[in-house]
């Protein structure tokens, strides 16, 4: 009976074990993070910090005006341009500026009720103005995201409403939002916490920005929320502290305030200055063609020091010289360059200068005649 007890026990056990879900595996350290899908990384040398399902394709919501902003940045139009927003731009469901059909705006204004009011309206007016249709826009904002090597994103609106085959994930946002960043626009447009446009009355419409972590998280410099029922709860945030930018991603997360101030903090405590090469550190002997000297030494001019996550790899080397230089040399003359990149991405770089000067030979006329 005691050996029967035993055995119903051993099974129970397995069972329950069985049945526990798997939890994905998060650094040592890191914060506890509620979210279904998150990534928090170093854009500056493509380094993760932390993720969780961060290639799980889901609805994202409004954090689709991340790319809808990009992609109206990339085609270069005037900003400050009045254009009139379009009968099919308005009546869109959800935020919305209650834009009016031959209400003249201009785009910058539309991209602070977008990325600000987080408008749907503003959405559709952009996209409209800016391709055609709706559609058209949508295959230029899958166009911008196989420019910048996305593989399991897509868009068939500008606004984020749900659609089946409208999707992304946290790893291809982040790498969105990075893109986005870098232009000086949009960082200064995500970064505004209020702003006003002209109403068609004559008065203004006040924006508040949705993102919350402007005023509770002072390093905070954007970037967009969304919610849908069915995507729930979404935000990417990016913030920057001590020259260091970090962005984090969480979709479908139900306390995302506290999750994104908890994992920014969690990604800055990593981040650490590395000495990678001292002045003069690296020498290299160039060929030298019609020198008084058959070499030169060629040495860094400056130090490198990277700010770099303490769990990033070690950045790769490369060279940048000609394989020989003609005399006369100067001392001190810049030849060349090393760089050092971490996946791709140039870190740092220093000169490559000549140590010394090498004088030209000088031939006497005649002197090798026969």
């Amino acid at each position: 009976m005691r050996l029967k007890s035993i055995l119903s026990f051993c099974l129970t056990l397995t069972l329950c074990l069985v049945l526990i879900p798997a939890v994905p595996c998060r650094a040592a350290g890191s914060p506890d993070c509620s979210a279904s899908s998150a990534i928090l990384c170093h854009p500056a040398s493509g380094t993760v910090l932390y993720e969780k399902n961060a290639d799980e394709r889901r609805p994202i919501a409004s954090t689709t005006k991340i790319m809808t902003a990009l992609t109206v940045l990339r085609a270069g139009t005037d900003l400050d341009r009045a254009v009139t927003v379009p009968a099919s731009a308005v009546g869109i469901e959800g935020s919305s500026l209650w834009l009016k059909a031959g209400e003249t705006l201009t785009l910058r204004d539309l991209l602070y009720g977008l990325l600000l009011a987080s408008a749907n309206d503003a959405a559709a007016a952009l996209a409209v103005l800016s391709a055609g249709s709706v559609p058209a826009f949508a295959d230029r904002m899958n166009a911008v995201a196989k420019e910048l090597g996305l593989s399991d994103s897509h868009f068939v609106n500008p606004h984020g409403l749900d659609d089946p085959e409208h999707y992304s994930t946290a790893r291809d946002l982040s790498k969105i939002a990075a893109a986005a960043l870098e232009d000086e626009t949009f960082r200064e447009i995500v970064s505004t916490k209020r702003y006003t446009i002209p109403s068609p009355d004559g008065g203004r419409r006040f924006l508040c920005n949705h993102n919350k972590l402007l005023s509770f998280f002072p390093d905070c410099v954007g970037v967009k929320t969304g919610f849908t029922k069915k995507s729930g709860r979404c935000l990417v945030s990016a913030a920057e502290r001590d020259g260091d930018l970090l962005i984090c991603v969480t979709l479908n997360d139900p306390n995302d305030w506290r999750d994104h101030s908890a994992l920014l903090d969690y990604g800055f405590s990593l981040m650490e200055s590395r000495p990678i090469l001292a002045p003069g550190e690296l020498s290299l002997e160039l060929p030298v063609v019609n020198g008084e000297r058959p070499s030169v030494t060629v040495e860094n001019v400056e130090e490198i020091t990277l700010r770099l996550p303490k769990n990033a790899a070690t950045p790769e080397r490369e060279i940048l010289l000609p394989r020989f230089l003609p005399a006369p040399l100067a001392q001190g003359r810049i030849v060349g360059r090393v760089e050092y990149k971490l996946n791709g991405k140039t870190l740092g770089e220093s000169p490559l200068a000549a140590k010394d000067g090498v004088h030209e030979i000088k031939y006497k006329r005649g002197l090798f005649r026969r």
